[in-house]
């Protein structure tokens, strides 16, 4: 019961779990690898905007998996994400639909809007 009551206030404890076994991933990354990791996934945080946390965890954890597999393999940094790192970074986050708060915010405005215009979406050109 506490558990639950936790987790309305805070969030999924398992997933705080995953961000963490995730992020442990990323810091244990070698170089040049890992300062590429984590700038991309500061960059995440920011741009991406989820509010569902199992679509960030999941990209989190895809996105740890990319940088060790390049390690591994001795990929070069550039031969990932190219000479722009912000298209990189943004068709990367995009690639993981989950809910984005801006996904509200326009849900929001459309019925504002229809309703200061009276209409609940008429066609206004109609009246």
């Amino acid at each position: 019961m506490a558990v639950k009551w936790i987790e309305a206030l805070i969030g999924s404890l398992d997933q705080k779990k995953q961000y963490k076994q995730h992020m442990a991933r990323v810091e244990a990354l070698p170089e040049p690898y890992g300062s590429a990791a984590k700038a991309l996934n500061r960059y995440f945080i920011y741009y991406g905007g989820f509010t569902d946390g199992d679509t960030l965890i999941t990209m989190i954890g895809d996105h740890a998996d990319l940088w060790e597999r390049a390690a591994v393999d001795g990929t070069p940094v550039r031969a990932i994400v190219g000479d722009d790192p912000v298209e990189f970074a943004e068709t990367f986050a995009r690639s993981y639909s989950g809910r984005e708060w801006i996904a509200k915010e326009r849900q929001r405005l459309a019925e504002a809007i229809d309703a200061a215009a009276g209409d609940a979406g008429q066609d206004e050109g109609a009246l």
